[in-house]
């Protein structure tokens, strides 16, 4: 077996891949990678299947060093990354050799970049996924984010490294995290358990992520949604997207690592196509919020 040595972690490097489905029905958090699509293409771009276990990296990357030769790609959030200190591309399938260094520098767009490894990363499943759970401490590495020391163990790769070596993603089919837009939702299913007049001003005004913001969700700052008959419901069924408000009026956006209920009313919630650009945005900018249809949602999606 192939490993990476981890010479530095970062800020919060934890290994995720597409999550825990089927298990929410236990109070098993689906977890997985913040933005799935750029877990995706980085697995594709390196010939593993889509749902592969890979690094999700935040704000400050990890230093890796490689034992072995093989093929890395590195999409998401752009991070600044070096091979062996010069400039790697991004969204394109690299080949490395042993020996070889792979660091981090200034984050210049979004918050997360996904390194795939071809074969992918092969610790132990947990409940059928490999993804790291923080708050549960289990998948991944021990449960934790990533140490100095840690030996990341690769599988064995699907397609040679000279079929793949080379192969990006088509420039004008990369995500673009800088562009301004609103991050759409639907409306519901407690819409009406607050004012009018206070609905109408948060779809109209620009919110700011607040630095409580992580894997469990991000709290925006803005002005308050008034409640009619305050916050309190008989607690319900979450999920990844869900726009939560609790009695202070401010919005709370539950994402990858979320519970499965909560008893705090519920404005919407974010359409999936949406999630992973929200999960490029970092504590200080800002965002607005634009309600669509289940209809258009699914024509999205």
């Amino acid at each position: 077996m192939e490993f990476v040595n981890v010479i530095k972690p970062g800020l919060f490097s934890t290994i995720q891949d597409l999550g825990r489905s089927g298990y929410r029905m236990y109070g098993v958090s689906v977890c997985g990678a913040m933005d799935s699509l750029s877990l995706r293409l980085a697995n594709l771009l390196v010939g593993n299947a889509e749902g592969e276990a890979a690094l999700e990296v935040t704000l400050t990357g990890p230093t890796l060093e490689f034992e072995a030769d093989g093929v890395i790609a590195i999409t998401g959030g752009d991070l600044s990354p070096m091979l062996n200190q010069s400039p790697v591309p991004m969204w394109k399938a690299v080949k490395v050799k042993a020996g070889d260094r792979l660091q981090f520098g200034q984050c210049k767009v979004g918050c997360r970049s996904y390194i795939a490894f071809s074969g992918g990363i092969a610790v132990p499943k947990v409940m059928n996924s490999r993804s790291t759970f923080v708050r549960g401490g289990y998948g991944g590495m021990e449960g934790r984010p990533l140490k100095a020391g840690d030996r990341l163990p690769l599988g064995t790769p699907r397609i040679a490294s000279k079929r793949v070596v080379g192969r990006r993603l088509p420039p004008e089919l990369i995500p673009d995290f800088e562009q301004e837009r609103s991050v759409r939702f639907i409306l519901g299913p407690h819409d009406r358990a607050f004012t009018s007049q206070s609905v109408e001003q948060f779809l109209n005004s620009k919110y700011t992520v607040s630095n409580e913001a992580d894997r469990m969700g991000y709290r925006l700052e803005g002005p308050k949604l008034e409640h009619v008959a305050g916050a309190d419901i008989i607690s319900d069924y979450i999920s990844i997207g869900t726009i939560q408000v609790p009695g202070s009026g401010l919005p709370i956006i539950h994402m990858a690592d979320c519970g499965v209920s909560g008893g705090y009313t519920k404005l919407g919630v974010v359409v999936g196509v949406d999630i992973g650009f929200f999960a490029q945005k970092k504590p200080g900018d800002t965002l607005q919020l634009e309600p669509i249809d289940m209809h258009t949602a699914k024509r999205e999606w």
